[in-house]
Parts: C-alpha cells; structure tokens; sequence
C-alpha cells in the first residue's frame, strides 16, 4: 500500500449529489481507508460573509469560504497528521456546532463547488471527478435538503437558488468541468459510478477486495 495518499476532488452542483455519492462510496470501501475533506466544513463565519444588493447574505462565492485553510488541512493529511475543526451550521441558531475529527487515510477526498475553481485545492487531485444532474432536479433537491437541514422556506431557498447558487455554478464550476477525469450523471442513480470508483481506488491504493465491508 502507498504511504502517500491518494488525492479524489469531487466537484458538482447544489443537489448533484456529491454528498450521497461518497457516503455511498464509504459503504463499499474497507473502514478507516477514506477521508473526507468537505468545503463546507470551512465557510468564514456569518458576520464575514457579503450580502447582495437586497441584503441577503450570499454564501455562493468563493470568498465565503476558506479555502486557504482547506489547502492547509489538506497537506497535513498527507503528512500522516489528523486535523479537527467545528462543523458549520448554515446560519441555524437552532442547530448547535459540533467538533469532529478527520484522521488521515490512503484516500483523501475532498468535494465542494469550489474545489476545482481554487487551484491551489485543484493541483492537489490525483483523480478529478464531476457529479451532475438536470438545474430542475438539482432545485428539487435543494428545496427539500435546505427545509429539512436548514430550516429554510421554499421563497428563501428560490431566491437563493435564482439570485445565488446558480450564477455560481456557471461561473466557478462549469468551466472546469473539462478538466475531470470521470463524469457521474446522477439524475436517477450513481450505483454503477459507485462500483467503477472502488475499483479504481481499491487497485491504485493497494488494497484488495478481502478487506472490503460486507454490503
């Protein structure tokens, strides 16, 4: 097994489906050998944040976030060294924040919108890869996430969708997604791209299906 661990960017829209994808990936993968790294866990706190014109704060730009910082966490991962940090709540005073911690793996993955706009994150990626889905199905998802999680209205969540969330994907995104190395439609299922990652990782990072966890 490699003792330098193996860069994956996951890249993707509001409701693509980047989250669900590596939660599935982390089923089938043998326990303790993926790490991931999330953009969101790295947001500037609410007061640093920039509104728009109408006042409301958008977190769609790639200032909202910390991605120095990320970088940072990034290269002590690969130096063997655990990072802790707060989770970020979203602006929900009802949810209180959490520390978790992210051990160091053979995989390292790191998935967000920006991952692939901020190059010093991008250069890191030894495997690029873009998850999709239709604008419809993506605001479909992103209203239902953002009631459940967020405590957001469905007004909110199509302003933000509209005026924020958009704009950003066709600006910071879309014009990287040349650059990855495997594309995942995930309009009705990711199940078959879930199975060509394992593999993929399982032989490049040493590891042999014995240690895979049981379905």
């Amino acid at each position: 097994m490699s003792s330098k661990p193996y860069f994956v960017g996951i890249a993707g829209g509001s409701g693509s489906g980047k989250t669900s994808l590596i939660r599935a990936l982390k089923a089938v993968m043998p326990e303790g050998s993926i790490c991931v790294v999330s953009q969101d866990d790295y947001y500037h706190p609410i007061e640093q944040q920039v509104s728009d014109e109408n006042g409301k704060v958008n977190f769609d730009l790639p200032g909202a976030i910390d991605l120095d910082a990320m970088v940072d966490d990034l290269r002590r991962l690969a130096k063997g060294e655990p990072i802790r940090r707060k989770e970020y709540t979203f602006n929900n005073d009802a949810k209180e924040a959490s520390w978790f911690e992210m051990k160091p793996a053979p995989v390292i993955v790191t998935e967000g919108l920006f991952v692939l706009d901020h190059a010093p994150t991008r250069d890191h990626f030894d495997l690029k890869v873009y998850v999709e889905a239709s604008e419809d199905t993506q605001l479909q998802r992103r209203l239902l996430r953002d009631a459940a999680e967020r405590g957001y209205g469905p007004d909110d969540v199509h302003y933000q969708w509209t005026n924020h969330v958009l704009p950003a994907y066709r600006q910071y995104l879309l014009p990287h997604r040349h650059l990855c190395d495997l594309h995942v439609v995930n309009e009705y299922t990711y199940d078959k791209a879930v199975g060509v990652l394992r593999d993929h990782l399982m032989r490049t990072v040493g590891l042999h299906h014995g240690q895979l966890q049981p379905a």
